[in-house]
């Protein structure tokens, strides 16, 4: 590899800020804000979302899509469920 074209690859604290979780990763990323943990200083990027607070990893999706389609289909066959069709 060529010397000073790569970007310095190093350890990374990602905060989800929705459950406060913190993980330690290997990133290129620069960041002004730094964290001390486990008596290191690593730069720290702050996250909106990850996989323990996004919905459809966590599981809490897949329960309202559910409930939304079973109530789609209920209003939308409650209004025919009582005709029925007449034979020519």
């Amino acid at each position: 590899m060529k010397a000073s074209i790569h970007p310095e690859y190093h350890e990374v604290v990602f905060l989800d800020q929705q459950t406060g979780t913190k993980f330690i990763s290997r990133s290129t990323l620069n960041s002004r804000e730094t964290v001390e943990l486990d008596g290191k200083t690593y730069p720290l990027f702050k996250c909106d979302v990850t996989s323990e607070s996004h919905p459809f990893y966590t599981g809490a999706q897949t329960r309202l899509v559910e409930t939304g389609r079973v109530e789609k289909f209920r209003t939308r066959f409650a209004r025919t469920a009582g005709t029925t069709k007449k034979a020519s």
